[in-house]
């Protein structure tokens, strides 16, 4: 599986489903909404590699990351302007991809090979959920990400109960209905957004800003 679902959080969701003996809709169901988050990856990907052929995009899109991501986006905020030469961008993407694919796959092989020989009481699976958190943490940004954070966890332990690791499941649709709520709900998400954005800085007599009509 290490070296045909690149795609390590899939990776931990599933395993334990398939150990348990999940019925293969409830695993197929569980990686997909995991790896729903590429989905939004790619698309703001696009504008930097929708020249290339598709041949070269599927290997793109397989071969993503997260930190690969989170690196390519913050050193590339914008995407360059119609006609104008990309800087290095596919070059910077495979770089990252192939130091980022090693540096999974071989401790991926280590921990295969050696399972047998590492004593449980090491504790050395938590560490994976460890990686994760502070892959997500990163990724909190603003209120609006934060906020859908919140709502995840929260709806996770409310599902724990649920059989198979579906409060997985449950957490990213909590998820993705408050996405879809600020993005567009109307008044209802309009008010949220507006909280989440904070009350707007106001310039007084005196030429200064102030936050909030009580200034």
């Amino acid at each position: 599986m290490t070296f045909t679902v690149f795609a390590g959080s899939a990776q931990l969701a599933v395993l334990p489903l398939m150990a348990v003996g999940a019925p293969v809709w409830v695993i197929w169901a569980t990686a997909f909404c995991v790896n729903l988050r590429f989905v939004i990856f790619s698309a703001q990907w696009r504008p930097f590699f929708m020249r290339f052929p598709l041949k070269t995009r599927l290997a793109l899109g397989y071969y993503s990351g997260d930190i690969i991501y989170v690196l390519f986006m913050k050193r590339y905020a914008e995407p360059p302007a119609k006609g104008e030469a990309p800087d290095g961008q596919i070059e910077y993407f495979w770089g990252t991809m192939t130091a980022n694919y090693i540096a999974w796959q071989v401790p991926s092989v280590i921990g295969i090979v050696l399972a047998d020989v590492v004593p449980t009481h090491w504790g050395l699976g938590f560490a994976g959920t460890l990686a994760l958190l502070g892959l997500a943490y990163s990724l909190v940004s603003d209120r609006a990400t934060l906020l859908a954070a919140v709502v995840a966890g929260a709806a996770a332990v409310a599902a724990f109960a649920l059989p198979f690791k579906l409060n997985i499941v449950v957490a990213i649709a909590a998820a993705i209905c408050l996405g879809l709520l600020l993005d567009g709900g109307g008044d209802a998400g309009r008010r949220v957004r507006a909280w989440l954005e904070g009350p707007a800085p106001r310039r007084g007599n005196d030429g200064k800003c102030r936050v909030g009509s009580a200034a």
